[in-house]
């Protein structure tokens, strides 16, 4: 089930103009792209063979990223056969952090970093703090000319959430 978040993230609503760092050396601005942008963010990816953030299995939603990016790396061709000319994985995490992901989970799109929380401030995006750090709440955008089409919020079944976009897309994609 998806809701949207607030007003501010109504289906028509054109995105501000905001440059990203992402892990392929590039800067994007999701206002300005072209097509159809599907963006996940999450909260952040815990280093290899460490520990979760102290009380992080208890915080609701809070788990779930790397299972989530595996499953948007897993319908990657299936988004792009329905027409996605982009996919993004966004978290607060530098680009060099999310680098890391990239490469360990053989990921075939960039990760976006939101480490000022520019964009999430700008959206009214939702966040929650853990280890100290201001984090995304899971939520994923779907984009048409830098305009929302549609967002899914709350993501309670990130192992789930690449299927639910291929299949919205199935359904409302070729009204975009």
């Amino acid at each position: 089930m998806t809701t949207d978040v607030t007003s501010l993230l109504s289906a028509g609503v054109k995105l501000p103009r905001v440059e990203l760092s992402a892990t392929d050396g590039a800067h994007y601005d999701l206002s300005a792209l072209s097509g159809i942008t599907v963006v996940y963010g999450y909260p952040r990816t815990s280093p290899p063979n460490a520990k979760p953030l102290p009380g992080w299995d208890d915080i609701p939603g809070a788990r779930g990223c790397t299972p989530q990016s595996c499953a948007f790396r897993d319908h990657y061709d299936d988004l792009k056969n329905l027409g996605v000319a982009n996919v993004f994985g966004l978290s607060v995490q530098d680009s060099a952090y999310q680098s890391e992901v990239v490469e360990r989970l053989h990921l075939p799109f960039a990760l976006l970093s939101d480490e000022n929380l520019t964009l999430a401030r700008s959206l009214g995006l939702q966040t929650f703090t853990a280890g100290g750090m201001e984090l995304l709440q899971r939520i994923t955008l779907i984009v048409r000319d830098g305009v929302l089409a549609h967002v899914m919020f709350p993501v309670r079944e990130p192992e789930q959430n690449a299927a639910d976009v291929v299949a919205w897309l199935k359904r409302y994609g070729s009204g975009l």
